[in-house]
């Protein structure tokens, strides 16, 4: 048993036999009062974002997470497979589990997987990818503006704004938490 004094970001609760991952959390002293743990989790299964407060040095229960390197190689049906790079041991993970990390891996990516137990819970990509631009309407010629965006679908088939300079084949730099554009990538 861990008490409230061992939360970092990352830590994975059991609570009410339900994981959560810790987001932020807050070691506060009030002048009056007893200090407590403010912290914010994401259940891992819904996605679902809560506030909670513990009682400094209350006991918790965290769960065992093991973050392994995989490379993604291929879909299967509605499932990614997934090789460890260390043993080249193959895992099956359904969608719900990749979630929105499937709209910027492409084949052969690295990315990390959190294992509970040898279950997958979540896959943790880098910050932004690079990826290339498959479809979009061409820009107006001049049009150099920042103001404007449109739409442009990328090689992995999710769709971004993007500016509307950028042409079909170019490659962008993508934020994989927001899905947001970040740059363009010269080669």
């Amino acid at each position: 048993m861990a008490t409230t004094n061992d939360i970092k970001n990352g830590t994975v609760l059991k609570i009410d036999g339900q994981l959560w991952n810790i987001i932020e959390f807050q070691h506060v002293k009030p002048g009056k009062g007893g200090a407590f743990v403010r912290t914010k989790m994401r259940n891992i299964t819904s996605g679902k974002v809560v506030d909670r407060t513990f009682n400094a040095g209350a006991k918790i229960d965290t769960a065992t997470v093991d973050r392994r390197d995989y490379q993604y190689l291929y879909k299967d049906g509605t499932d990614f497979v997934f090789m460890d790079t260390e043993d080249y041991d193959q895992i099956h993970i359904s969608a719900e589990a990749v979630g929105d990390a499937a709209n910027f891996m492409l084949e052969n990516q690295n990315v990390l997987i959190a294992l509970n137990e040898g279950a997958p819970l979540y896959i943790e990509l880098p910050p932004s990818v690079t990826l290339e631009i498959t479809y979009t309407e061409p820009g107006l010629q001049g049009d150099r503006s920042s103001a404007g965006t449109k739409p442009a679908t990328l090689e992995t088939g999710y769709e971004i704004q993007v500016p509307l300079f950028l042409e079909t084949g170019t490659k962008v730099k993508v934020d994989t938490r927001d899905g947001s554009y970040l740059g363009r990538v010269n080669d």
